[in-house]
């Protein structure tokens, strides 16, 4: 009987475990859509750099706007990943803490729920940065440097 009754709390656990795993599939998404958009603006840091020993005073000062624009773009992709991973990472602790809860005898209700809380909080910071770096790309791709 105790058997049976250890195999149905596992299964509860594993039951409720399975929306933060959606969620880690959510997250894991938006890092790989981060982590493109970081690749491009590295490649155009690269040609704008090649382009910055032009002997043409304004073609360079348009360089180094754009550089400078690049660079906060960069700033806001790098703490969107960092955000987006730490939500991941809390999301991976609160389904430990959902399993260990179900082995031991103490009651994690409250630290699972602030776990939840805390990934919700840096997913919405970590959109938030990459809806910015996006307004920025498209303000960039009226004025590009050509």
């Amino acid at each position: 009987m105790a058997i049976e009754a250890d195999l149905t709390d596992i299964a509860h656990v594993i039951q409720l475990a399975v929306a933060p795993v959606f969620l880690l599939t959510g997250v894991g998404t938006i890092i790989n859509a981060l982590n493109a958009r970081l690749t491009r603006i590295i490649d155009r840091r690269r040609v704008l750099e090649e382009r910055m020993e032009a002997p043409d005073k304004a073609r360079a000062t348009a360089v180094r706007n754009e550089l400078h624009l690049l660079a906060r773009r960069l700033r806001l992709v790098y703490a969107a990943i960092l955000l987006a991973v730490t939500s991941a990472l809390l999301v991976c602790l609160l389904v430990a803490s959902a399993f260990v809860g179900a082995f031991v005898a103490i009651d994690l209700g409250r630290a699972i729920a602030i776990l939840f809380v805390m990934a919700m909080l840096a997913l919405i910071a970590s959109l938030g940065f990459f809806l910015r770096e996006i307004f920025l790309a498209v303000v960039a791709g009226y004025h590009p440097v050509k």
